[in-house]
């Protein structure tokens, strides 16, 4: 991979697009969903580079979601008209819970299988991205959080990954 002083070009790259999509998303700015997409193909190549193989496959899955949350910005709330901000219900809390517990005990077996560099925390933030980014894709205020703990997270692994740039990006998303 090519490097600039010392850091990869493409996490260079993610660390611009991500911090742009990030702010644009804190506006509400529709503009937040293609710079993500885009920053989700330059992650993908930089995950694979570092053998965080469900990261890498995280980042197929966020450019789905971010082409569904960006229709559903635009045309999910009532009438098709503009999807406004809400409040997650009990229900959706308790299913939420309980797919992360699930889906991070399943994800970190498989993972131990494919000789992932880091089996649990790489599986407990992906289902923790994917369950944030579900929640913003449909304007659930409580994806803030989510995506703390995440972030959280995030910043340590990266950090021992040797991508400090990254761990820097996500410090900031915190």
């Amino acid at each position: 991979m090519r490097h600039i002083i010392g850091l990869q070009v493409t996490e260079v790259l993610g660390f611009i697009t991500g911090g742009y999509c990030v702010w644009l998303t804190v506006e509400e700015n529709i503009w937040n969903w293609p710079i993500g997409i885009a920053n989700n193909v330059i992650f993908l190549i930089l995950f694979w580079h570092t053998n965080l193989f469900s990261d890498s496959a995280l980042q197929i899955v966020y450019i789905v979601l971010g082409a569904l949350g960006w229709y559903w910005w635009l045309r999910g709330g009532p009438n098709n008209t503009l999807l406004k901000v809400r409040k997650i219900t009990v229900t959706e809390t308790a299913v939420l819970c309980m797919i992360t517990v699930i889906s991070t005990i399943a994800m970190t077996y498989f993972l131990r299988h494919i000789h992932d560099s880091d089996p649990f925390l790489d599986a407990f933030t992906t289902v923790l991205s994917l369950v944030a980014q579900y929640l913003l894709c449909k304007k659930v205020f409580e994806n803030w959080p989510v995506w703390m703990l995440a972030d959280l997270i995030y910043v340590g692994l990266y950090w021992y990954k040797g991508l400090h740039l990254t761990a820097v990006l996500y410090a900031l998303f915190f």
